[in-house]
């Protein structure tokens, strides 16, 4: 969907967050938001963890923000 509009529409990863990598994949393709919903009800802890693992994928590639980060699979995408 990030490549079929060009990048120009927000669009939300959801489905299958339980960590900050699941997170940080689905930045990476595109989602400028992550809905985190199903981890929560399992786990009140969920939230924090998947900040920080989100947190230290960002700091590991060399972003500085969440913003820098997405869409960044998309090489051809002039962003």
């Amino acid at each position: 969907m990030y490549r079929l509009t060009g990048g120009k529409v927000p669009i939300i990863g959801c489905g299958g967050v339980s960590s900050g990598e699941d997170a940080y994949k689905k930045i990476r393709a595109g989602a400028s938001l992550v809905q985190i919903y199903t981890a929560m009800a399992y786990d009140p802890k969920a939230l924090p963890d998947i900040k920080q693992g989100l947190a230290e994928c960002l700091r590991r590639d060399g972003f500085k923000s969440v913003a820098d980060a997405v869409g960044v699979d998309h090489k051809d995408i002039k962003r």
